[in-house]
């Protein structure tokens, strides 16, 4: 099962509501994922030469701080922080291969969730409603959003096994179906320096996926190879820096639906999802063709 949702803004006019619209997708899609959920958030961009990390601790009580001050020595940067329960969003003045590194020497239990200049990535175990009051999804601005809700048959119901997974810059992945091939494919990528956290067949496709663009693939190339190299049933969606990408497999059995206005470009895997957002009634709707890759990008 699994849900999928997702919401570009082309009217930068809607960008301080972005989280109320898209609140109502990802609670409609509880049904086909009661497990958990999760949401990737694109906004609040930091300058270049700075990264922005969302991470976690199992300790409610966890001490940012000290990990700030952790990075501040050890990096001689500047750093800004906010936390939300046992997650926080740190903004570093480095690069993200050494704060990361300054983070796993200090503490291994704090989990990356996601790294860049834009992302962040919010998830957790429970019901999708429940999860979007304990983030205050409905109060968040940005330019877009995909989110997930989980119903596990591959793997156990973790926050880590939950959606979205990232995996490279700014880049994140949400996935609907099942993949054949992703123990295989998860040993060839470990041998080219792709690391797991969860035996989660979906965080295998993010990371082929990061991996692709890391050889110089562009978002394009890495889907259209995505769809030679990885044996299953899927629709991804994906989050870029820039915008977001759908693609079903070229079988196409589980389910998709995309709405496009002037205002915006939504992606559900069920219609009623979208019937909450605003002038959906005039919409261009239709159902994403099979192996066919469909993108919106700032600039584009």
């Amino acid at each position: 099962m699994c849900g999928i949702v997702g919401l570009y803004l082309k009217n930068p006019a809607l960008e301080s509501q972005l989280g109320a619209l898209f609140e109502p997708m990802l609670i409609a899609m509880t049904d086909r994922g009661p497990d958990s959920a999760g949401f990737a958030i694109y906004g609040d961009e930091v300058a270049d030469g700075w990264i922005k990390l969302t991470l976690r601790h199992p300790d409610l009580e966890y001490s940012w701080q000290a990990l700030a001050d952790e990075l501040k020595k050890e990096l001689s940067c500047e750093v800004d922080w906010f936390s939300n329960h046992c997650v926080a969003v740190f903004k570093v003045h480095a690069s993200a291969e050494a704060a990361e590194a300054v983070i796993e020497a200090f503490d291994k239990d704090v989990l990356v969730l996601s790294a860049g200049q834009s992302i962040e990535i919010l998830k957790e175990k429970g019901l999708p409603k429940d999860i979007a009051a304990k983030f205050n999804l409905a109060g968040m601005k940005g330019t877009h959003i995909i989110g997930h809700t989980r119903m596990a048959t591959e793997s156990a119901v973790t926050m880590e096994g939950s959606h979205p997974f990232s995996t490279g810059m700014d880049l994140c992945l949400v996935h609907n179906g099942s993949l054949s091939n992703h123990n295989r494919l998860r040993m060839e990528l470990e041998r080219h320096g792709v690391k797991f956290v969860t035996e989660n067949d979906s965080e295998v496709a993010a990371g082929y996926m990061a991996w692709r663009l890391q050889e110089g693939d562009t978002l394009n190339e890495a889907l259209q190879n995505s769809l030679q190299d990885l044996d299953g049933f899927f629709t991804f969606t994906i989050g870029t820096r820039d915008g977001f990408a759908v693609m079903r497999d070229p079988i196409a059995c589980k389910p998709a639906v995309l709405a496009e206005t002037d205002d915006y470009v939504a992606m559900a895997s069920e219609y009623q999802a979208l019937t909450t957002l605003p002038g959906i009634e005039n919409a261009k709707v239709w159902e994403p063709e099979p192996a066919t890759i469909y993108t919106w990008e700032r600039g584009q």
